[in-house]
């Protein structure tokens, strides 16, 4: 909502920087994890410059997958570019992905 504020009387962060924000959370590589209580494989992919992510997820044992590309533009803002899915599936896997702990649990 245009002008809205916390409590804390901050603006809140826009969407996009909400999801950019849990996208740079993400590691390189692949990693396991959870999304709405299915496992999912997760690989993600940065440019070496940094101008642009790419990220490819499957759910384990299922049929369902989540993949874009998101590219930082000359200025300022990015442009999320799903493949064949809506940038709403998309930005709901990014915030709701959580990456497994188990293996990190595992080492002494």
């Amino acid at each position: 909502m245009p002008g809205a504020m916390t409590a804390d009387g901050r603006t809140p962060p826009s969407m996009q920087a909400t999801f950019e924000d849990a996208l740079a959370k993400l590691p390189d590589g692949y990693v396991d994890g959870y999304f709405g209580n299915r496992s999912w494989g997760v690989t993600v992919k940065r440019s070496q410059d940094g101008k642009r992510t790419w990220l490819y997820g499957e759910e384990l044992g299922g049929t369902d997958i989540v993949s874009f590309n998101l590219y930082r533009l000359a200025g300022r803002g990015s442009a999320l570019n799903p493949c064949e899915m809506s940038s709403a599936k998309v930005i709901e896997f990014v915030l709701g992905f959580e990456p497994s702990t188990e293996k990190a649990a595992s080492r002494p």
